[in-house]
């Protein structure tokens, strides 16, 4: 007789911060938000912590993240050109 595996769940992250937010909004006990939300107490600890840690990201400069991925783009097309180079280089000089 086979044992049946347990899949594990996957939640969104809309419902984490759904779960995570009434956490935090301390109108329950995390055992009564277990049980509604049908979950661990500690999983809902580490959401409503994750949360809170991360929650500043919602504030941050978006045009801050556009300049560093522009700043990491640049490098990469300058290391193409540089490898563009070498390449061309070790063609000529091998034949």
């Amino acid at each position: 007789m086979e044992k049946m595996r347990k899949t594990r769940r996957k939640f969104s992250s809309k419902f984490k911060a759904k779960v995570a937010l009434e956490a935090l909004k301390e109108r329950k006990t995390l055992s009564e938000l277990a049980e509604q939300f049908e979950l661990h107490p500690n999983q809902i600890s580490k959401w409503k912590k994750d949360f809170f840690e991360n929650s500043e990201k919602v504030f941050t400069d978006k045009n801050s993240k556009k300049d560093k991925s522009g700043e990491k783009m640049d490098k990469l097309y300058q290391k193409i050109g540089q490898l563009e180079v070498e390449n061309d280089f070790l063609k000529k000089n091998l034949v």
